[in-house]
């Protein structure tokens, strides 16, 4: 038998929708970056950098752009800033939303991401039916905690426990999925269960083994 499960927390971009980093590569491709070279950028001073910084609702889309691309320059490269923000929404993954649905129906869940205010980042949409579907997901979520509103981002632990407080649950008994390990770290700590998720069929199947039921 699985262990007490009362909630499973779920990341947005890069677990329901496929992960930026696809598009980053693409775009660094494109343009003849070194590999993994936004990816590497985001992650350089990352409490203060400007995706931080958007992500906390510090600065705006057109500072973010040039602040992003000075740190490009900084680091000897050069970029499109709102390139790169247009790169940011992937596909939405059906078998994802799928073990979303089921999962709901006998735990609760909410959605923990980092994003950007007005329609940017993870979920913004570029078509009026694309952010119906996207409306559609969110609203499948309890509560969707958004580091835009809160002014705090993963992996602040506060993040964690404010959204464990919003569902009334503990750490112990819940399930967090997210593509990057660096914000798994502090939820396992907490003493949340973790899933990285890459092929989201792989995770899927884990989040299967742990809540004890089909998923697809």
């Amino acid at each position: 038998m699985p262990e007490k499960i009362d909630a499973v927390l779920w990341d947005f971009g890069g677990v329901i929708l496929e992960s930026p980093f696809d598009a980053f590569a693409r775009y660094e491709r494109e343009i003849g970056l070194p590999e993994n070279f936004i990816r590497g950028l985001n992650a350089r001073n990352p409490d203060a950098n400007a995706w931080a910084r958007m992500e906390r609702s510090e600065i705006s889309r057109d500072q973010f752009v040039l602040a992003f691309e000075a740190e490009a320059q900084a680091a000897g490269q050069s970029l499109s800033g709102r390139r790169v923000l247009d790169s940011i929404s992937g596909e939405i993954r059906p078998a994802m939303v799928e073990a979303l649905k089921r999962v709901r129906a006998r735990h609760r869940v909410a959605c923990i991401t980092n994003n950007m205010k007005a329609g940017d980042g993870p979920g913004m949409a570029a078509s009026q039916e694309r952010a119906r579907q996207v409306a559609e997901i969110m609203g499948m979520f309890e509560h969707v905690v958004e580091s835009s509103r809160l002014g705090m981002r993963k992996p602040d632990p506060r993040i964690y426990r404010h959204t464990c407080e919003l569902l009334g649950v503990a750490p112990e008994a819940c399930i967090y999925l997210d593509d990057l390990g660096v914000n798994l770290k502090p939820a396992r700590a907490m003493g949340m269960r973790t899933i990285k998720v890459g092929d989201p069929a792989i995770a899927i199947a884990e989040l299967e083994a742990m809540v004890g039921f089909p998923l697809g």
